[in-house]
């Protein structure tokens, strides 16, 4: 299957356009080291008022609901330690929070972090969170079915626009964890 480029009107490798993306967005972009050139990341140009993924597909095509994958941000406590973690499963799916997260991060709790968390720790707009160029150090837990596809679109860390991204490099980024059954139907 191809990159689903023709949906979009505007297409751009993501390392000639890192104006369009936050700031620690464009850095990995800048800094990129995995076995995907940088110039496979493609960022499209979308509207923000179609951000969310519902409306998304609604708008730009059902059929990109099965190559979309949402990240999230989630808060892992132990003994007064909160450890915070990205999520990144397939649009169709939601993150086993209480199952797979929970036991990943050793955590005796977990739960979504809360807008202000998510957006203030990672540099990031709410509804764009992308799990690049998240904080050094931060786990990044990445159900298989993500990477087993030839591209998946995920948030640019802003609303307007996404990232189509070779599904192995997400297995790339720092602090990556491929996790079988983290996104549960």
């Amino acid at each position: 299957m191809d990159a689903p480029i023709g949906h979009f009107d505007h297409a751009t490798p993501a390392p000639d356009c890192l104006d369009e993306l936050t700031r620690p967005v464009a850095d990995a972009v800048r800094g990129w080291r995995g076995s995907v050139p940088a110039e496979q990341i493609v960022y499209v140009e979308t509207d923000p008022q179609w951000a969310d993924t519902a409306v998304f597909v609604q708008h730009y095509g059902q059929e990109l609901l099965e190559q979309s994958a949402n990240c999230v941000v989630v808060a892992g406590r132990r003994g007064g330690e909160t450890t915070l973690a990205a999520c990144v499963v397939l649009s169709p799916t939601r993150v086993d929070v209480n199952g797979v997260v929970r036991r990943q991060l050793g955590a005796r709790k977990a739960s979504f972090a809360s807008m202000d968390t998510a957006t203030g720790e990672t540099g990031m707009e709410y509804g764009g969170i992308t799990p690049i160029g998240l904080p050094d150090g931060w786990p990044v837990l990445v159900d298989s079915a993500v990477v087993d596809l030839p591209y998946v679109l995920v948030g640019s860390g802003r609303r307007r626009g996404k990232l189509l991204v070779p599904g192995k490099a997400f297995a790339e980024l720092p602090g990556a964890v491929v996790l079988e059954g983290l996104g549960l139907a």
